[in-house]
């Protein structure tokens, strides 16, 4: 058939639509030349007609063609609304498998193609029937049979919000240069973005908003005129000129605040408003709300933008999954009664009389109790409640309602299927509740759930609710999650599940964004609960462990910093997981907080015993405190008392102590001071970890140890008056009493330290947090700062084992994570991990000497500080020049400025980096070495290398409990 034949054939054709529907998709596969549903699938289960059809529905599917993967396709007579027929495949798109497509056609006039992909923008394709001798409408409708991908709109709903968000970004940015409060610009922002909403979904009447805006454009001062008229129309419901405007409420319009445009900000509202904010991601309010607000602001909300699918890894396995289960078994139990019923009516047919009335009676008791089963599992749904304790702006509530509607509908569509009467979407926006300490934030969440109810519903072919649009939602509370009013623990509300988001910070700047006195109360609220040195997102962990243990919720999921699997954080996953499961986890994953990536980990608890534990997606026998899942719990490895003070904390200044090396040579050729001595005996190279991963710098740090009285710090003149003025003023506000009386003194010594340094040559230090688990020797007299961790010994062979793949990958699982930067703590890492016998840190290093095993290892060792030594300053590219007295490192400089730009790039990272083949060798060799020390193989998998080392963590915690 051609073209030009079907549009004669078919043209306003007055043929019905359920005798001529498949007739009518035969010749489309004709003239396309696509092969029929019969050719492609016989069964007609993947391509066929009246697909989802059952006797019990009469015939009637879901769509009048289906081809699975491709689309949904539903037929009405000749100039009938095809905008209905839209509504009603969307109805029915989910028990379909949410097909890429959904077209309406009617007989005569018009073929319709609505893409439905979850994370696209929407578009609409339109095809007359007299167009078909068009190539390019053909081409569309043969992509639809063959490849749907073509039609896939480039631009996804992710791509629109960041891209109208970045817009916006720009008029909030004016509107607070000219003064404006930036919470008042957010919020007027917002209105605007809701009314380009509610435009494109025919809230508002048709392009009432973006002709509000043209007309403006013309005259910009007349827009607060028109602004404040719409806004106070949409408060109560009223008129804008002849047009009759809703009633929207519900916080968002509760007054006429509008600000004064500029033609340039109206532009750029206008190029916003020509966009379909119909698929705008309700993710966007936040977005906008937080680049409306001052910079230091932003991350008092958490509003930030963070993509649905990453939101649904806890939405799914605390929500989704487990009603999923209720409903296939809620499911087979009505499909057993209704086969029941159906035998009984059968019966009834053959047997007649008296007792065929009864078995008609039977057939009736089976399908009213079918019918009872499916409204409990509905009265279920309606019933449940899920609470977000940091609710920011309302992402994961949003999610959660859609995902509580989604389970709704698709149970009314398949009890439909099975023949039970179908009813209207009842679940709404109150199954959801919120804390939010941040007023403007809780008004957003609600607005979100709204938008989100709103698309969801007309997604799904209803309508949205009216009279208000937008109802009060009184269960997104704004208030403290921690503390109450009086200072007391505040209470959640109780809920079948807890998820969220809550806030990141670390326990060492609680105080610096909380201030002193709500970090105290917090602490001191939870105070036997939680260690103290807990980071914040712990409290909310705590609260949902002791809800989960009072039942006031069955499961809970949270996002949290991938630092939460060691150290003293690590106590709030074990509360948990003593109350109940921790059934799904994802341990180090992507997150997004104000625009930065930064690695978190997922994890969900269950009351019960979960059936199958999921770890990073893969199912695994156990799932340990660290977010491991292998059997070995390295969470259970002890401390040793043989490493015991061996590791510690370089020294912790508290004030500005540290100067430049020119300000320090100044200082060291200074005359002696009054007591007949030099500055060189109170000033000092510093090193942090920057100095190891990068290139060593040129800080000092002025130090008068631990126990030096004022009198005689004064007594070095010039450093002393440095730290008069720098550090004294800050130092004497400190609420610590000790640090204000011993102002002029470090905060944090560290005696252990000092007191062992001067009986070394060198210690061994590695950064606290860096890629590469990275050692290095410290000449003396250079201090150590708190961000190095530093081993008081001097000793090629101690060296040689920390930098041994043994040492490595015992630290990496035992230690937590700040990003993609592990962490090394000199309990954790440190003092669990298991030397070789006899080469333990209590054993003096004059006892190497005679010991084949320490002799082979500081071989190696050296070996390995040699090359990388020789490879960071090359003889060609450095000069060593002393230092200007006696006493300290030579300094090592470049020969010119060539040779500068090299050395810049030759640091210790980027060796670790590129992991040349000469590095790799030595690294063996050292690995081999220590692997003959534990007399094992030096071809041992990294799981068989942490069995064996936690089996002698073990064995010698043991043997220490005995003694």
């Amino acid at each position: 058939m051609t073209p030009h034949e079907f549009i004669k054939k078919w043209s306003n054709s007055k043929l019905k639509e359920r005798s001529a529907a498949q007739e009518h998709f035969l010749d489309l596969c004709r003239i396309l030349n696509e092969p029929t549903p019969a050719e492609v699938d016989p069964s007609g289960e993947s391509y066929g007609f009246e697909v989802g059809a059952t006797t019990t529905t009469g015939g009637r599917g879901f769509a009048d063609v289906f081809k699975r993967d491709h689309f949904g396709w539903e037929y009405k007579g000749t100039h009938s609304n095809l905008d209905a027929a839209f509504a009603q495949l969307q109805r029915y798109a989910v028990a379909l498998d949410n097909p890429p497509l959904l077209i309406v056609s009617d007989i005569g006039t018009t073929i319709r193609i609505h893409t439905n992909w979850t994370n696209s923008v929407s578009k609409k394709y339109v095809i007359p029937i007299v167009d078909l001798e068009d190539a390019e409408k053909r081409q569309w409708l043969k992509w639809a049979f063959s490849e749907p991908d073509l039609l896939r709109p480039k631009k996804t709903r992710q791509e629109l919000t960041e891209e109208v968000a970045g817009e916006f970004a720009e008029l909030a940015k004016s509107l607070r240069s000219r003064g404006h409060k930036p919470e008042e610009v957010a919020h007027f922002i917002n209105r605007l973005v809701f009314c380009m909403f509610a435009e494109d979904v025919k809230l508002l009447p048709e392009r009432m908003f973006t002709k509000m805006i043209e007309r403006a454009l013309d005259d910009p001062a007349e827009f607060e005129a028109f602004a404040r008229t719409l806004f106070l129309a949409m408060k109560d419901g009223g008129r804008v000129g002849f047009e009759k405007v809703a009633w929207f409420n519900g916080g968002l319009f509760n007054d006429d605040l509008v600000f004064a445009l500029t033609k340039d900000e109206l532009k750029i509202i206008h190029r916003a408003a020509v966009q379909y904010w119909g698929d705008i991601d309700p993710s966007i309010l936040g977005t906008l709300f937080e680049r409306g607000l001052d910079p230091d602001k932003r991350s008092q909300l958490g509003a930030h933008y963070t993509d649905r699918d990453k939101i649904m890894m806890i939405i799914n396995p605390v929500i989704v999954e487990p009603l999923t289960e209720e409903w296939e078994a809620a499911k087979g139990e009505i499909v057993g009664l209704l086969l029941k019923a159906e035998e009984a009516e059968m019966n009834a047919k053959a047997a007649g009389g008296r007792a065929s009335s009864s078995r008609r009676g039977r057939a009736t008791t089976a399908r009213n109790e079918a019918q009872a089963v499916l409204d409990r599992y509905l009265q279920r749904l309606a019933d449940y409640r899920v609470l977000d304790p940091a609710c920011g702006s309302g992402n994961f509530l949003y999610l959660a309602l859609r995902a509580l509607k989604d389970l709704e509908h698709r149970a009314q569509v398949e009890a439909e299927a099975l023949g039970l009467p179908r009813r209207f979407p009842s679940i709404g926006p109150e199954v959801v509740k919120g804390i939010e300490i941040n007023p403007y934030a809780a008004e957003l969440a609600r607005v979100s759930v709204w938008v989100g109810e709103i698309q969801w519903m007309l997604k799904n072919g209803f309508a949205a609710s009216m009279e208000p649009v937008l109802k009060p939602l009184e269960t997104i509370e704004c208030r403290d999650a921690l503390i109450g009013p009086d200072g007391s623990e505040a209470e959640w509300p109780k809920a079948d599940a807890i998820v969220g988001n809550p806030p990141f910070l670390g326990d060492r700047l609680m105080v610096g964004r909380l201030g002193e006195d709500e970090s105290e109360a917090i602490r001191t609220v939870f105070a036997g609960r939680l260690p103290r040195s807990s980071d914040l997102v712990c409290y909310w962990f705590e609260k949902a462990s002791a809800a989960l243990g009072a039942h006031r919720t069955d499961r809970f999921g949270f996002v949290a910093t991938n630092s939460i699997r060691g150290g003293s954080n690590r106590k709030s996953i074990e509360k948990a997981m003593s109350i109940c499961p921790l059934a799904t986890a994802w341990s180090d994953e992507e997150w997004m907080v104000d625009g930065a990536a930064v690695r978190v980990s997922l994890l969900c608890f269950a009351r019960g015993n979960a059936p199958i534990l999921l770890l990073n997606g893969r199912a695994v026998a156990v799932i340990n405190a660290d977010l491991t899942g292998d059997g070995i719990d390295l969470t259970k490895a002890l401390k040793l008392s043989s490493n015991r003070g061996v590791c510690v904390h370089g020294s912790k200044k508290i004030g500005s102590f540290d100067i430049d090396g020119e300000e320090a040579r100044h200082l060291l050729q200074s005359p002696v001071n009054p007591n007949g001595r030099p500055n060189s005996d109170v000033l000092a190279p510093l090193w942090n970890g920057a100095d190891i991963v990068r290139r060593p710098g040129d800080r000092w740090i002025i130090d008068f140890g631990m126990e030096m009285k004022e009198a005689d710090a004064a007594v070095f003149e010039r450093p002393f008056a440095l730290v008069v003025d720098r550090v004294k003023p800050d130092r004497l506000t400190n609420r610590n009493p000790v640090l204000v009386e011993n102002w002029w003194l470090h905060g944090g010594p560290r005696p252990a330290m000092r007191n062992t340094l001067p009986f070394l040559t060198r210690s061994i230090a590695t950064p606290a947090l860096a890629k590469h688990r990275l050692f290095v020797f410290v000449p003396k007299p250079v201090l150590a700062d708190s961000q190095l961790m530093v081993v008081l010994r001097d000793d090629d062979t101690t060296f040689g084992i920390l930098h041994s793949w043994f040492h490595e990958i015992w630290s990496l699982r035992m230690g937590t994570s700040l990003e993609d930067r592990p962490r090394y703590t000199p309990t954790t890492t440190f003092e669990t991990f298991p030397f070789p016998e006899s080469l333990t840190p209590d054993v003096p290093t004059a006892a190497y000497a005679d010991n084949p095993h320490a002799i082979a290892i500081a071989a190696a060792a050296a070996r390995l500080n040699e090359l990388r030594e020789n490879w960071l300053n090359p003889p060609d590219l450095v000069r060593r020049e002393p230092e200007v007295v006696p006493g300290f490192p030579d300094r090592v400089l470049p020969v010119d400025d060539k040779a500068a730009a090299i050395l810049k790039k030759r640091t210790l990272t980027n060796l670790y980096n590129d992991r040349p083949a000469w590095l790799d060798n030595v690294h063996k060799a050292l690995d081999a070495a220590v692997a003959a020390a534990y007399g094992w193989p030096a071809d041992l998998s990294d799981d068989e290398i942490l069995a064996r080392l936690f089996a002698l963590n073990q064995e010698r915690a043991a043997a220490q409990k005995g003694d």
